[in-house]
């Protein structure tokens, strides 16, 4: 047992989330408190004392910049005030996209918040289905890369159904949708898109066969919607009998959520690492909402006791 005290903390983007982690976890969560200037400056600070504690920081760093900026300030200051470890705890890896250089004169985003975080003092990442897996490099500390699938595969087996295949709307999925094909004992699918810009897909074909099957897509976001709506046409075009979709972080974008209503997916199961957009509040029976706060409690707790995590993230 770590004889350090275990301090769990929320950035205000993340604190829906934080608490259902808390809850899991049998604690409560400790106090910050920001000051907010005029000019949309802001300064968080905690409201007791770090020496020597373990901490852990929970935020998404998707969009504002805001929500990034609070959990570096956050980081900085647990530093500051001593603290004995500091494990930044991101469910959703914002920038991540930016994974390389796709295109002359363009920067490696997510490169740069991984030094960021690092420069801060950062010790540790707990994260959740990485755009890439290889991004784990980008870290020189320790990451631990918890997989939605330990909370898609339960739910995808309670529903019993023998004629299911896993599809991918992707080649860039392909490794995710065979672990998932795996674990399932169920074939594969591959949908091959094409594009000219960001967020617009051009072109769809299909690598396997949909004929009378029901379709599960799995992917690690869904943005604008474009493309899980094109390959839920696709297959429900060449024969498949329904088309869900199992994505881990819901962005939902400009016209995501009117595009998914309207588009030939059956079902939408995401997980609850962003915020929940307020008009889903009433969202119809299409859209189902899965929590993934219990597999990062039980990742914080294996940290926070120096327990090996490989059981939790090799599901």
């Amino acid at each position: 047992m770590n004889s350090h005290n275990l301090k769990l903390f929320s950035c205000r983007n993340s604190r829906e989330f934080s608490e259902k982690v808390a809850k899991s976890l049998g604690v409560e969560l400790d106090a910050v408190t920001v000051q907010q200037f005029s000019d949309g400056e802001f300064q968080p600070y905690y409201d007791q004392s770090l020496r020597g504690a373990d901490v852990f920081i929970i935020q998404s760093t998707c969009p504002p910049a805001d929500n990034l900026m609070e959990l570096l300030l956050l980081i900085d200051a647990a530093k500051r005030a001593s603290a004995y470890r500091i494990t930044a705890v991101i469910p959703y890896f914002g920038w991540a996209r930016q994974d390389r250089k796709d295109k002359p004169r363009t920067s490696i985003g997510a490169k740069l918040v991984a030094d960021l975080l690092t420069v801060a003092g950062a010790n540790r990442i707990i994260t959740c289905d990485l755009h890439a897996d290889q991004e784990q490099g980008f870290f020189n500390i320790p990451v631990d890369h918890v997989s939605a699938k330990s909370v898609f595969v339960p739910y995808l087996r309670s529903l019993e159904n023998d004629n299911l295949v896993i599809a991918t709307p992707d080649i860039g999925g392909s490794k995710r949708a065979h672990a998932y094909a795996n674990l399932l004992q169920c074939p594969i699918i591959v949908c091959h898109k094409t594009r000219t810009k960001a967020n617009v897909v051009d072109d769809m074909m299909l690598i396997g066969d949909s004929e009378g099957k029901d379709v599960v897509l799995v992917d690690d976001m869904i943005d604008t919607a474009g493309t899980i709506c094109k390959a839920s046409s696709l297959l429900k075009s060449k024969g498949a009998n329904s088309v869900s979709a199992c994505i881990t972080h819901p962005i939902m974008s400009g016209p995501a959520y009117e595009r998914v209503l309207a588009s030939d997916l059956d079902k939408l199961v995401v997980t609850d690492t962003l915020k929940v957009l307020d008009k889903w509040s009433t969202r119809p029976e299409q859209i189902q909402i899965v929590s993934a706060a219990d597999v990062f409690a039980k990742a914080i707790s294996h940290v926070h006791n120096n327990e090996s995590t490989s059981s939790i993230f090799d599901f």
